[in-house]
């Protein structure tokens, strides 16, 4: 069964910086498209960016310049290093990816969520 565990959130002041990890474990045979997603308090959840499995990348205009989405292949692994954080990036963070396993020919899976909250 295929698992995506996300690890790193936590509390961080304005200004600061925390790393996301996301790791998909399972009977994987390829995976293309990994992402993060996040839910802020009272809103729908939103694309943070995305990375394909050759690199390419897509970033919420809000993220851009201050977050950087990167993956290790090897590892079914994707991280997400967020600098310059602001209040308005408290969210819960959600991995997500796109995947052909031994059981599921083509899937999308989440992981359970990490919370991150900016606050002085």
């Amino acid at each position: 069964q295929v698992q995506l565990v996300e690890s790193g959130g936590g509390l961080v002041q304005p200004g600061g910086s925390l790393r996301l990890s996301c790791a998909a474990s399972g009977s994987i045979l390829s995976i293309y498209t990994m992402g993060w997603y996040r839910r802020a308090p009272g809103r729908q959840r939103e694309l943070v960016v995305s990375i394909t499995s050759d690199g390419r990348t897509n970033y919420a205009d809000s993220v851009k310049g201050r977050f950087t989405i990167s993956r290790d292949n090897a590892k079914n692994t994707v991280y997400l290093q967020l600098n310059s954080l602001k209040p308005e990036d408290t969210a819960v963070y959600y991995c997500n990816a796109n995947l052909v396993s031994a059981t599921i020919a083509y899937g999308n899976y989440w992981g359970q969520g990490t919370q991150v909250t900016v606050s002085s």
